[in-house]
């Protein structure tokens, strides 16, 4: 059986991890709140002080972590970082949210250590993950990707594979932009609508009734009506995708103009007190 590490086992990769372990793969794990790794230990994984010690005994190594510094810590600390513990032809998997050219990067790097690496970063949040039902967006070798299927079987409804290096991270950086687009749309409508004399909840059901509105959509705009706004996707984490999304876009050369000005509604509803809030609490802003 293949001997799997897990990097960062917080509201996304501890759920990624107990799919694991209960399809049976041995896993070791890391976090650097190690109190947030325990429920997984009480499943049979294993702990792990540093990543540099968790992916000793690995054939393939998955990081989940917030954003490039962070990638870049468990992979590259000199002292404590997973390339310098994995073994030759070791399998590499970034699912985090990052920059397709931090995607790049990582992988010379841990290629010149005979290291292969995919980028493999997920559509889904917190009930995806827990029932297995994460979109792969993969970035690499065919054949590394085919070799890492069965791995990611336990934790996917599909698994796309896009091409190059970073080609996953470019991905999911627009599925994210796109989805923002539209909830920052909605909670712009929803906000003139709670200014007249139209009742919301009304607005909201009307909105629910069109095929232009996704179960995803939907969703938001009942929180935004109930004025419920427990996180999946933070909107802090929303901003940070916004941002990387601006930079890879500038490194292509391509314009971005809606997705400049959602990123600055995103920055000050964070700004605002509401960085901790769903993605629906951008609607706050309108409110």
């Amino acid at each position: 059986m293949t001997r799997i590490a897990m990097l960062g086992t917080g509201a996304m990769g501890s759920r990624m991890a107990t799919r694991l372990l209960e399809d049976g793969f041995g896993l070791t794990v890391y976090n650097r709140t190690a109190a947030r790794s325990r429920p997984l230990l009480e499943q049979g994984a294993q702990p792990a002080d540093s990543p540099r010690e968790a992916v000793c005994e690995a054939d393939v190594v998955i990081s989940m972590v917030a954003d490039d510094p962070a990638s870049r810590a468990v992979w590259l600390d000199s002292e404590t970082g997973a390339i310098e513990g994995m073994r030759d032809g070791a399998l590499a998997v970034e699912s985090s949210t990052l920059t397709a050219g931090w995607a790049r990067q990582l992988a010379a790097e841990l290629g010149q250590r005979g290291v292969r690496f995919v980028d493999a970063p997920v559509v889904g949040s917190r009930p995806q993950a827990e029932a297995g039902a994460l979109i792969y967006l993969a970035g690499g070798e065919a054949c590394d990707v085919d070799e890492l299927r069965p791995v990611l079987e336990p934790m996917a409804a599909v698994v796309h594979h896009l091409g190059a290096v970073g080609n996953g991270m470019l991905m999911k950086l627009a599925v994210n932009a796109w989805f923002g687009i539209q909830v920052a749309a909605l909670g712009e409508v929803l906000g003139m609508i709670e200014h007249s004399d139209v009742e919301l909840a009304r607005a909201i059901e009307i909105f629910g009734d069109l095929p232009v509105t996704s179960p995803a959509l939907k969703a938001v705009a009942d929180q935004i009506g109930q004025r419920s706004f427990q996180p999946m996707f933070p909107v802090e984490l929303v901003e940070k995708d916004f941002r990387y999304l601006l930079e890879t876009a500038r490194d292509l050369s391509a314009g971005t103009p809606v997705g400049e000005t959602v990123h600055d509604l995103f920055r000050r509803a964070a700004e605002k007190g509401y960085a901790g809030d769903n993605i629906s609490g951008v609607a706050q802003l309108f409110l």
